[in-house]
């Protein structure tokens, strides 16, 4: 929905820049998937370098998603598709680390299990399944609506 006026083409395309950012963290929840069927690895083969630069450092995910949430959230200048959508992919990115911790905690009573992999495969599938369709919705200039999650995110962008 695009209720709070139309958007540029500019616009939509800073819009989908930010969930490249979930993609990318999204990445490590896929490894066991892609080495059973290591055609969807052609889905990374654009963002990786973007991914060594990434995982490069502990901090660059810390970095950039203060840059993300100070400089564009934050910044009333800036048109509200983008900040939703910006915030949007922040939040995306937030679940997926707490679903890493609670993927840490699980493991070490779990180990290497087939419910372990499953669940690995599904929040793979997801983040890729949440990240794509934002993508193409900010691309049309539509507002992606994601239940709870975009509720938290009108919450948070005025």
């Amino acid at each position: 929905m695009t209720w709070r006026g139309s958007t540029t083409v500019k616009e939509r395309i800073f819009a989908a820049l930010p969930y490249l950012l979930p993609l990318i963290y999204g990445f490590q929840f896929g490894l066991p998937l892609l080495l059973k069927f290591p055609v969807l690895g052609f889905i990374y083969l654009p963002l990786k370098p973007l991914m060594s630069i990434y995982y490069s450092s502990p901090f660059i995910g810390l970095i950039v998603f203060f840059v993300l949430f100070l400089a564009v959230v934050r910044n009333e200048r800036i048109a509200h598709f983008i900040r939703f959508n910006t915030m949007q992919a922040i939040l995306l990115d937030i679940l997926l680390v707490l679903c890493s911790f609670a993927i840490d905690i699980l493991g070490r009573g779990l180990g290497n299990s087939f419910f372990m992999e499953t669940l690995n495969n599904v929040i793979f599938l997801g983040t890729l399944a949440a990240c794509f369709y934002s993508i193409v919705q900010s691309l049309l200039g539509r507002y992606a609506e994601i239940p709870t999650l975009s509720e938290a995110v009108y919450a948070q962008v005025r």
